[in-house]
């Protein structure tokens, strides 16, 4: 049977991959031979937070497969409408006194989160920030300004973290400016990029993009977002050598997902076909709760027992910190 998948190879750019993403449910469920009565597939959720899957992501998926790993990140399911509660629009405390200025989260002392781009390459059915009123800040030069004044003002903070949305979903020269203009600060010091593009567009990374973010001050820590192993491919492992010879640290937090990766046998493959892929297991996050996400939440003793297990077969260093993020803490709050 030919592949329903249109043909992307290396000569489509990553902005066309990123605009031929999929977005029909029904289009997504027919690349990979399914149908809806295969899955729990919620069209008044994907209404309300839409589908968004490059194809290079949907090749990784397993045809056939109504329980693939991948597949149920993005796709959205029936229960996201049911009422939880305790499951909020602002999980981790992000609005309010935390956004002092349009584009700018300053929750953490020494360092300070700029909301480059409010667009995501894939959207995850977990996201903590589906419901983050991006309206309210618009991104661009002048809010850019305005957020580095406020740090180029406190000389307390060392790192600068680009977010989104996705903060590669900038072009390149949109970056470079941007990383120009942090670099000139003398106390900053570090350059922290969050992202899941080079994961699941890797082509994303180039060799604009590599002179964009590096600044000769500054020591950049890309951290990625994988949650399975099987988003791990030839492509990811490519972008990350690409990075890694140009002196960017890359590290990745995931986080545990009922149905993805919450077993023992999940998160050995993960974190060891990271750190085969050159990448440093860094965090391993319990759900943030935000509506529409519960039905991924795995309670926190279990989480605490798989922890434990991973760590009676890896060794530490590939053993990510087990975390939660609590609203009004001054950090993230380590687990075990």
């Amino acid at each position: 049977m030919p592949d329903p998948l249109p043909s992307l190879a290396s000569t489509h750019s990553w902005r066309e991959q990123l605009r031929d993403a999929v977005t029909d449910p029904d289009e997504l469920l027919r690349a990979l031979g399914l149908r809806r009565q295969d899955v729990d597939c919620g069209a008044d959720a994907a209404r309300q937070f839409a589908l968004k899957a490059p194809h290079s992501f949907i090749r990784r998926m397993r045809r056939g497969d109504p329980a693939d790993p991948l597949l149920r990140q993005v796709l959205a399911s029936a229960q996201e409408t049911l009422p939880q509660a305790g499951y909020v629009d602002d999980p981790v405390g992000e609005t309010g006194a935390a956004n002092p200025r349009p584009g700018l989260i300053h929750k953490y002392r020494g360092r300070v989160l700029l909301i480059v781009s409010g667009g995501c390459a894939v959207h995850c059915r977990y996201c903590f920030r589906r419901h983050f009123p991006y309206a309210d800040n618009q991104v661009g030069r002048a809010q850019w300004r305005d957020a580095l004044a406020a740090v180029r003002a406190d000389d307390s903070i060392a790192e600068v973290i680009l977010s989104g949305g996705d903060p590669l979903v900038a072009t390149d020269a949109q970056l470079a400016a941007l990383v120009a203009e942090i670099a000139a600060i003398p106390h900053v010091r570090r350059l922290r990029v969050h992202t899941r593009l080079p994961v699941v567009i890797p082509d994303r990374v180039t060799a604009g993009l590599l002179e964009a973010i590096q600044a000769p001050r500054l020591r950049t820590v890309m951290v990625l977002h994988s949650n399975h192993a099987n988003e791990i491919d030839d492509t990811v492992r490519a972008a990350v050598t690409a990075l890694r010879a140009a002196g960017v640290e890359v590290l990745n937090q995931a986080v545990l997902l009922a149905g993805v990766n919450d077993s023992v046998d999940a998160q050995v493959a993960l974190n060891e076909c990271l750190f085969d892929s050159g990448i440093t297991p860094y965090y391993l996050h319990l759900l943030d709760p935000v509506r529409g996400a519960a039905h991924f939440d795995v309670p926190r003793e279990t989480a605490l027992a798989l922890q434990s297990a991973v760590r009676a077969r890896l060794p530490g260093y590939l053993v990510p910190a087990l975390v939660r993020e609590e609203p009004g803490a001054d950090a993230k709050v380590v687990l075990g």
